[in-house]
């Protein structure tokens, strides 16, 4: 079965998990390295104006990736629980399947957002000044939408299979090209906001290239073959049922962001700057922890299948141990560091004073989200998607909302606002955890019962 594979349920699970984990860690940086380089490259080069048209879509971007991202997780889970099992029929059929999934999907966003994008920036308040550089990366963006999904299908598949080492060094090739392109195109070309985007999707789409390429050219029971490209209905309904739910997750934390764009649009331009700048730390610290939540459910999804009932709580609280410590140690340097991060996005004084304000808060906040994404991942894990999902509606979105039109609307300050993200986590973590708990004892007397 393997070909490339690793199996992920034997030897120690402490060293297994850290080594799965650090190729991913390298790859998800690079990742949100294609967003931050266009935001530094636009704001040291193109203006603050320019910077903040780039920084406003964030949000958007990141509900349309974020999809994405869910749904090759759901990938992720399905092939590693039939990898662990050694059922390499149902392999085949899975990746064969995900792949039509995941690029129907892409499409279907890019014409979403190419549609939508004026429509969707007006919804959120952008101002003026920053509504048409807006737009116009926002639609050249989402022209990589099906390279995004096919890139992120390959690396749920590759994760699923313990390969983590593949897509990194692709991502690495794109990453680095990104930057070359970024600096080429709005420093000597000077297209500013549409060459930062032109950059940024001309490199997802090498991407997408190498990744299938190495799926078509694998010889093991997840390699590609295009005779063998179908939607097998049971399948298609088990990654719809999988990934749609972890997709639409992922999209629920940037539409609940949305209002709290929409309040930070209500401060002057500088303080829109400011606060474009320091949330490239979000994307940064969130993807790191990320690594250890898909090996928090590539590990439990094999063993799971596996039926190794010990291996598979041990890799929840393992998982859980590094996220919330990368967090921790990320957190605090962006707190101690932070001027000479926003240097790099900004060079006006009070464009980076205002980006402090979010940094400070943020930074001692990233650790208590380790308790509700790895949490969530473990229940995704165990093929639990539809409870988890409900729940970040309710703790991450709802909540919120009655924030920013309670706390922030009595307050009216940044400090009011950018405290809701710690304390939405919370509330989150707490009713994860108690879930995932009784999920975890049903799943194992069913084991005890077969």
């Amino acid at each position: 079965m393997t070909s490339g594979g690793k199996n992920l349920t034997e030897g120690p699970l402490a060293r297994q998990i850290l080594v799965f984990s650090l190729p991913l860690v390298l790859s998800n940086l690079l990742q949100a390295v294609f967003n931050m380089t266009d935001i530094a490259v636009v704001g040291r080069f193109a203006g603050s104006q320019a910077l903040g048209s780039v920084g406003s879509t964030t949000i958007f971007v990141t509900l349309m990736t974020g999809f994405l991202i869910g749904l090759g997780g759901g990938v992720n889970v399905l092939v590693a629980r039939f990898y662990g099992a050694e059922q390499p029929k149902d392999v085949e059929k899975s990746v064969h399947s995900a792949l039509l999934v995941c690029l129907a999907a892409g499409v279907l966003l890019l014409v979403v957002g190419v549609g939508f994008s004026p429509a969707l920036m007006r919804l959120l308040g952008t101002k003026p000044d920053l509504i048409d550089g807006a737009i116009l990366y926002l639609r050249i963006y989402f022209l990589g939408m099906p390279a995004m999904a096919i890139y992120n299908f390959g690396n749920g598949v590759f994760s699923a299979v313990g390969d983590t080492r593949k897509p990194l060094v692709y991502l690495t090739i794109a990453g680095v090209l990104n930057v070359v392109l970024d600096l080429f195109f709005v420093i000597v070309c000077k297209m500013s906001v549409a060459g930062a985007a032109l950059a940024t999707i001309l490199t997802q789409y090498l991407s997408a290239f190498l990744i299938l390429r190495a799926l078509a050219r694998t010889e093991g029971c997840y390699g590609l073959q295009r005779e063998k490209l179908h939607l097998d209905p049971v399948m298609t309904r088990s990654i719809l049922g999988l990934g749609v739910p972890a997709g639409c997750q992922n999209a629920i934390f940037a539409l609940a962001n949305l209002f709290i764009q929409a309040s930070i649009n209500t401060f002057d331009t500088v303080v829109v700057s400011g606060n474009a700048a320091a949330a490239n730390a979000d994307p940064l610290v969130y993807d790191v922890m990320a690594a250890f939540y898909t090996a928090c459910a590539s590990f439990m999804s094999q063993n799971y299948g596996a039926g190794k009932r010990e291996r598979v709580k041990r890799s929840y609280f393992i998982s859980l141990g590094y996220s919330f410590g990368i967090g921790a140690v990320l957190g605090l340097s962006l707190v101690l560091f932070g001027q000479t991060f926003l240097s790099l996005f900004t060079t006006e004084p009070a464009v980076a004073e205002a980006g402090m304000q979010r940094l400070l808060v943020m930074g001692l906040s990233y650790p208590i989200s380790a308790f509700m994404d790895c949490t969530i991942a473990a229940s995704r894990g165990l093929g639990r998607t539809i409870v988890p999902t409900f729940i970040v509606i309710m703790g991450s979105c709802v909540f919120r909302v009655v924030w920013v039109y309670t706390v922030f609307a009595f307050f009216g300050t940044l400090l009011s606002l950018y405290l809701l993200f710690v304390c939405s986590w919370t509330v989150t973590a707490i009713a994860e955890v108690i879930y995932f708990a009784r999920v975890y004892k049903e799943q194992m007397r069913i084991y005890e019962k077969a």
